[in-house]
Parts: structure tokens; sequence; C-alpha cells
């Protein structure tokens, strides 16, 4: 009587060429294809329906392993479990168990690269890329973020908590966010360790003292006009960009971006796109005499699509050359967004503008929603006289209006 089971030998399977199915027994099959590949088939019926279920090719699995696979095929059976079912189960919470184990720096650099668009410039996305890599890559970059706990986090920041408390703080933020990204995209599951409140406040001492607002050092506006004789004598591109700056009362960032497009010199205008703007909101900046002489200046050596080149011309001045301007003026003692608040104090202190045409001048927002709500215009045409008015008393101090 032949056997019901293994009726295949090794040697035969290894020697068999001919196209079809060869029967080992109980529903194990060596298929041979046209085109001569072979592999295991697992034949079964179950609920009046015929299934074929692959096991794998002859040169990876071999008869022994074959038939094992086939008798966990025949114990699901026995349970009315269909086994191709089960498998597809298995290799679904292979891949579930997979996404999880998706390590703290990998889930760090999705989230970067998934906000990268969002955020104004490079430098934010370098800062973020930076403190990950330097804080957390030694510690928990390598491990699941399924395991960053409260322990872990502690151990990143406590080395730099009490040393570097902005960097701490802005980096306990960025850690939080991170997990909170992996959470909803179901890569770990539970409370964030990372947050402060009822977290991390009861094991780390409150950062409130340390990160007070600290102002820029600014000039005092009685200064002005010594200091403004002493800028103009420099010469170079980063000392009449500076200049520019203190005129307009802009942001550094403002002025190195600014591009001879955005510049209407018959009307006397610098139009800031809001893509540029700390607000997002285009900023019109109206051009004192001298602030335009400057402009006229260098058109006519205009060899970028910059108004003030760096050293390379199809790049922008580097966020540093003003302040080098003053280390070389030997005026370490104030920082270029100072003039800002020189500015501003001057406006105050010596004239009658209306508050909101010197916000507006420098280009805050409205703080009150009802306010700004019914806000149309942008007091152009008072912010030109305040802004003239601001150039000469920057040049001989003495324009101290009353209005």
């Amino acid at each position: 009587m032949r056997r019901q089971t293994c009726r295949l030998s090794a040697k035969e399977v290894s020697n068999k060429k001919k196209p079809g199915y060869y029967c080992d027994g109980a529903g194990l099959y060596l298929q041979i294809s046209d085109s001569g590949s072979k592999s295991w088939i697992f034949r079964y019926t179950l609920n009046g329906k015929n299934r074929h279920m692959g096991l794998g090719p002859v040169h990876t699995v071999s008869l022994a392993d074959a038939r094992t696979a086939a008798v966990q095929c025949r114990q699901l059976l026995l349970r009315k479990m269909d086994p191709i079912t089960a498998r597809d189960a298995e290799h679904a919470q292979q891949s579930l168990e997979a996404a999880r184990s998706m390590t703290f720096s990998e889930c760090a650099a999705l989230y970067i690269k998934a906000h990268r668009s969002s955020w104004k410039n490079t430098k934010h996305a370098d800062q973020w890329t930076n403190t990950i890599k330097t804080y957390c890559g030694p510690v928990i970059g390598p491990l699941s973020v399924q395991d960053v706990d409260t322990k872990l986090i502690m151990k990143v920041l406590d080395p730099i908590w009490e040393q570097k408390p902005e960097t701490a703080s802005r980096l306990r933020g960025r850690i939080e966010s991170v997990l909170d990204w992996a959470t909803v995209r179901g890569y770990r599951e539970g409370d964030n360790p990372a947050r402060w409140r009822g977290y991390l406040s009861h094991a780390l001492p409150s950062l409130k003292k340390k990160l007070r607002v600290k102002h820029h050092p600014a000039l005092q506006f009685s200064q002005m006009a010594e200091f403004m004789g002493l800028l103009r004598a420099e010469e170079g591109i980063a000392a009449r960009a500076l200049e520019f700056l203190i005129l307009t009362a802009a942001r550094t960032s403002e002025v190195i971006g600014a591009r001879w497009e955005e510049l209407d010199l018959k009307a006397s205008i610098w139009t800031i796109p809001g893509t540029r703007m700390k607000a997002d909101d285009p900023h019109r900046v109206p051009l004192s005499g001298r602030a335009l002489e400057i402009i006229l200046n260098l058109e006519k050596i205009k060899q970028s699509d910059y108004v003030f080149p760096g050293q390379k011309i199809e790049k922008p001045l580097s966020n540093n050359a003003m302040l080098k301007v003053l280390e070389r003026m030997g005026r370490n003692d104030i920082t270029v967004h100072g003039f800002r608040s020189s500015f501003r104090d001057w406006a105050s202190e010596c004239t009658n503008f209306p508050r909101d045409v010197c916000e507006m001048a420098l280009a805050h927002t409205i703080s009150n929603k009802a306010e700004a709500a019914y806000r149309r215009g942008d007091l152009f045409e008072k912010r030109r006289v305040l802004m003239e008015e601001w150039a000469g008393y920057c040049y001989d101090g003495s324009a101290i209006m009353s209005r």
C-alpha cells in the first residue's frame, strides 16, 4: 500500500524536472513551473473552498522544513483556522512591531522632514537637527522611541539644565514634539514623558528666572548722531546695510534678505514680502532721503539680486556681518537688533507720533484681536513723516519734534 505521507525523497525532489505537481502527502506538493523553478505548495479545503498556500522555494526551504510547515498548517485546520489568514495576521503583527521599533533618531529625522517646509529658514531646521544629534543622539538616539521614558529624558537634560538653560528648555520642547508625533503615527503608546506640566516639572527646577527676557543692548538715542557720523565713515556693504537698517528700523533678516525687486525707487518704498516677515504679512517701508541715497549708490554697482550681497554675490550678507561692523567700531556694548529699541525710545520720548504709527514702523503685530480686526490701513503716509524725522535726528541729533 502506498504511503499517505512522506512520499517524496530528497533525491527525487532534486532530480524531477517535468513541470507539474508532485504529492508528498497530506496536502504537501512539490510544484515545478514551466520555467523549471521548484517550490512547495500546501493544498487544502476549508468551508468548501479549495486553497493553495505557498511555503517557499526549494532552494530555500528543504523537504524536511516543508513537511514541518505542512504539519503546522494541518494543526491550524484542526482548529478551524485558515493557514493563509493566520500567516497574513502574523506578517501584519511583525510589520507593526517593526514600525514600533523605530528609533528616536529616526522619528526625529522624519519629524524635521515633515515640518521643514513650514519653518521660515534653514537655520531653524539646522538647530533642530544639531541639538537632537548632540544631546539626544548619545543617550536615546538609537533606542526604540517606545522605550523613551522620563529617566532617559532626565539623563539627556540633567547635564545642561542649569548650565545651558535656554538650550535645555528648547531641547525639552523638541523632544516632546517628536514623541507626540511618534504617538500620533503609531510608533509609541502612552503619555509623553517629556511634557513639562505634571511630568518634568516635578523632577527639574523651573527655568523661569533664568529665561526671563533679556533685552538687546541698545545705543542711547541721544548718542545716535555721533554714532551715525562714525558709521557713515565706515566702508563696505555691511556698513551700508547697518546704516540702512537703523534708518528703516528693520530687522537683520529683513535687511540682508532685501532684493532689488522689492524696491520701488521712484516712490521710495521698500515692500518686504510676507514670507520674510516675522508676522507673515507684507510690510511696506517708507524710505527716507538718506535711506534712498544708500540704495541708489548701491544700484550703481549692482551685481546681484540682493541689495546687500555677501562675499559671494549670489548670496546675501551673513547674519553676523553687521555685528562685525560694530566690533570693528569698538562697540561690543550694543547689538544690531538694539537699534530698533533706540528708534522706539526716541519716538516715545521725543515725538508725539501716535503709538500705533510707531508700532507699525517696527512691523509689530496688534495683540488685541478685536482691534486688529478693525485695522485696515498701514498708516503709511504718517510713517513716512516719522521715518524722515528719524533720519534727520540720526544725523544732526536736534530734530526733536513736538506733535
